[in-house]
């Protein structure tokens, strides 16, 4: 099979149950955020030195993926696909709450920094963010269901924490944030 089908060729593409849409539509721009979310995690893999915060990366991978799947289903299409469920939403809570427990608790708004890999992850949730304003954009159009958006509002939460933890590991001190340093 070859990878050019030749059929995005007038500016189109295909979603799943063959309905075109245009490539600039809001639907495939929230799904390329979604993509560009999912391929800065695997930056972060490289990265990452634990085995375990690996696992849980790749977990998110896939969990984007579906995301994106989802979103590829338009409504009332021939396909109606459903990603992420509560209980990932809960997952992701709960390995909040852990890597809270291991952290000094946040009384100023910090600066991204510290070390490489946190570096990388404060760039993540940069990312997640900026995926969330356009999968909200394209809720107030054609409404999502609401595990989405929670998932991925949950999910920059979780990568912030992590990007924590990350530094908190190495010993690392948080730049607090200085308002108005000339």
């Amino acid at each position: 099979m070859k990878i050019y089908t030749k059929t995005g060729d007038q500016g189109e593409t295909g979603l799943l149950g063959g309905d075109r849409t245009p490539k600039d539509s809001l639907r495939i721009h929230v799904i390329g955020e979604i993509d560009e979310l999912n391929a800065y995690v695997a930056v972060c893999l490289t990265v990452i030195e634990c085995q375990e915060d690996c696992e849980k990366l790749i977990r998110i991978q896939n969990q984007l993926f579906d995301v994106g799947s989802e979103l590829a289903c338009p409504p009332g299409g021939k396909f109606e696909l459903t990603s992420v469920t509560p209980q990932d939403i809960e997952i992701l809570e709960q390995e909040l709450d852990g890597m809270e427990s291991e952290l000094p608790s946040l009384q100023h708004f910090i600066l991204p920094g510290g070390s490489v890999a946190a570096v990388h992850l404060h760039y993540l949730r940069a990312i997640c963010r900026r995926a969330e304003r356009s999968l909200l954009a394209l809720h107030r159009i054609n409404p999502l269901r609401s595990e989405l958006i929670m998932y991925v509002n949950r999910l920059s939460d979780w990568i912030f924490c992590f990007s924590r933890l990350l530094n908190h590991r190495k010993g690392i001190e948080e730049q607090k944030w200085s308002k108005g340093t000339k």
